[in-house]
């Protein structure tokens, strides 16, 4: 992961719905989710920014070393690159996209802790 991967301003972020890593939206489109962009698809697709990132996230966890991390064994992020990640990531994902991860063999587990 590059330094160009890290939000350079704290206004404007979205976290990823299946991942929950934190970029801005430009970020997002410029250059896809680094974890997700395989069947995800949002580089240089604004429909699919939208449709797959929320804006409503709390907290922010920075991984440096995933896979050494307790906090990413926890968060479930240790198999994912570095970055910055949020801790809990409000929205749903298009059936769409549910459907597709699902014939990929994909298990999806909601980021929402807001529930619990």
């Amino acid at each position: 992961m590059s330094f160009d991967a890290i939000p350079k301003d704290l206004r404007g972020l979205r976290a990823c719905l299946v991942c929950s890593l934190v970029k801005s939206f430009d970020q997002f489109e410029t250059d896809g989710c680094e974890n997700c962009e395989e069947f995800m698809r949002m580089k240089g697709n604004k429909d699919n920014v939208y449709d797959h990132t929320s804006n409503n996230f709390d907290g922010l966890i920075a991984l440096t070393t995933p896979t050494d991390s307790w906090v990413a064994k926890w968060q479930r992020l240790a198999r994912f690159t570095r970055g910055i990640y949020a801790i809990s990531v409000s929205g749903t994902l298009p059936q769409s996209t549910l459907r597709d991860m699902k014939n990929r063999g994909i298990v999806y587990k909601s980021r929402d802790r807001s529930q619990r």
